[in-house]
């Protein structure tokens, strides 16, 4: 089953609750395929060569999960904290690499 990241943006219009949270991962943990996830903290740019770009400071978090496909990624962002307080859920695949 293929891999997938949510990835939160920091755009809510108000703040979800941690009831919120612990509903939204009950759910996914019911419906198979959760992976974990967590919210992410400060952090830095690195490049080998010239100057690095800045830090992407609209993610906020992070979950992953196994789909059947984008639809069905896309079908579990529903009761996400993030998307229901008006916020933006970034859906992405994880392409896995050939054996």
């Amino acid at each position: 089953m293929p891999d997938f990241m949510l990835l939160m943006h920091n755009d809510t219009v108000r703040e979800p609750s941690s009831d919120m949270w612990d509903s939204y991962f009950t759910s996914l943990r019911q419906r198979g395929g959760f992976s974990g996830g967590s919210s992410i903290g400060s952090g830095e740019t690195v490049r080998k060569d010239g100057p690095a770009g800045p830090v992407a400071d609209h993610l906020v978090g992070y979950i992953r999960i196994e789909a059947n496909d984008l639809a069905d990624a896309k079908s579990r962002v529903a009761g996400n904290p993030v998307y229901e307080c008006g916020g933006t859920v970034e859906v992405r695949s994880l392409p896995r690499g050939e054996d």
